[in-house]
């Protein structure tokens, strides 16, 4: 387990992404999935009030919905759920009335008491940021949340919303959920360094690159496929990206592991990582997530996948 710092929060150090239930797994393999994640060690589900809005037929929260069932029906030990405000069909920007009104929404759905981890899911232009620090500060102090975090934000922002806490004597943040990934590796020039400043975890979202990071796609024709996440995964599989699928592979299979759950393993060995983020549409896929979880790279390895993956894909 690893403790998230300024918290008592000890997770598995691979969070259980629940974008997909509701969209591409349905109620009941969404628990079978869930029972196998907290069967195998698993105890850290990362979803959002807006999971799955985009889906026709669906409004917003469906995922929260799911968990909350299997929480109520399972009821396991231990285990920790972030969520998220700002981009719920009914409950958009991060104005106070609107987070109070999305976190309350989102406590219903989930059943509990209150929220383990509270991003802001994406900043707010139109909201003043003390307005938002408060809000989020106030959801604390009254047991509503636990801990706050931050999910798309910049590194100013994050130092502002910090400061503004510390200024107000409010909970700050102790996480930052950012898009970080063997081929998506910008965030190590500025949002990195900030989490190592002010002591804060990283959560990593699209950790496996949209699946590029499976190795299941490598080749650029999969754009013209039916599936969205094969046209998502191909736009990584130029010559580089093959590359580095290559080197996953090589070493994964030093340690009797599949390519994606290597590609986690980079994630948790980088600094500041607590638990990158991953999901399983399929019961079949979560075995590669746990180990993703569990095997350890030694320092060579992850110096060998920090080379072999030093460039940036363009329009990514």
């Amino acid at each position: 387990m690893t403790r998230i710092a300024h918290t008592d929060l000890d997770v598995f150090p691979l969070a259980l992404g629940g974008n997909v239930f509701g969209w591409t797994a349905d109620r009941d393999e969404s628990f079978r999935i869930l029972d196998a994640f907290h069967a195998g060690g698993g105890n850290f589900i990362d979803t959002a009030d807006s999971y799955s809005a985009w889906v026709a037929g669906n409004a917003g929260g469906e995922s929260e919905r799911i968990i909350g069932a299997w929480l109520a029906d399972r009821k396991p030990d231990g285990v920790t759920v972030a969520t998220k405000v700002s981009q719920h069909p009914q409950f958009k920007g991060l104005a106070a009335a609107n987070v109070r009104a999305a976190a309350e929404a989102s406590l219903e759905r989930l059943g509990v008491e209150s929220i383990d981890l509270y991003y802001a899911h994406f900043d707010d232009a139109e909201t003043p940021l003390e307005e938002t620090v408060t809000a989020f500060g106030q959801l604390v102090s009254d047991g509503l949340v636990r801990y706050t975090a931050v999910s798309n934000y910049s590194a100013d922002r994050i130092r502002e919303w910090v400061r503004i806490a510390r200024d107000l004597g409010v909970a700050a943040p102790v996480a930052i959920q950012p898009h970080y990934n063997l081929v998506h590796r910008e965030i190590e020039d500025d949002i990195v360094p900030v989490a190592e400043e002010l002591g804060l975890g990283l959560v990593p979202y699209f950790s496996l690159a949209k699946g590029f990071l499976t190795g299941k796609y490598r080749s650029t024709e999969a754009e013209g496929e039916a599936s969205p996440r094969a046209a998502a995964a191909a736009q990584y599989a130029t010559p580089q990206g093959l590359q580095i699928l290559e080197v996953l592979e090589r070493i994964g299979a030093a340690h009797e592991v599949s390519i994606a759950a290597t590609a986690l393993a980079w994630l948790r060995a980088k600094p500041t990582v607590i638990a990158p983020i991953a999901s399983a549409s399929k019961l079949s896929q979560v075995p590669d997530l746990l180990d993703g979880g569990r095997v350890e790279l030694t320092a060579d390895e992850v110096a060998e996948l920090d080379a072999v993956s030093e460039w940036t894909p363009t329009d990514m």
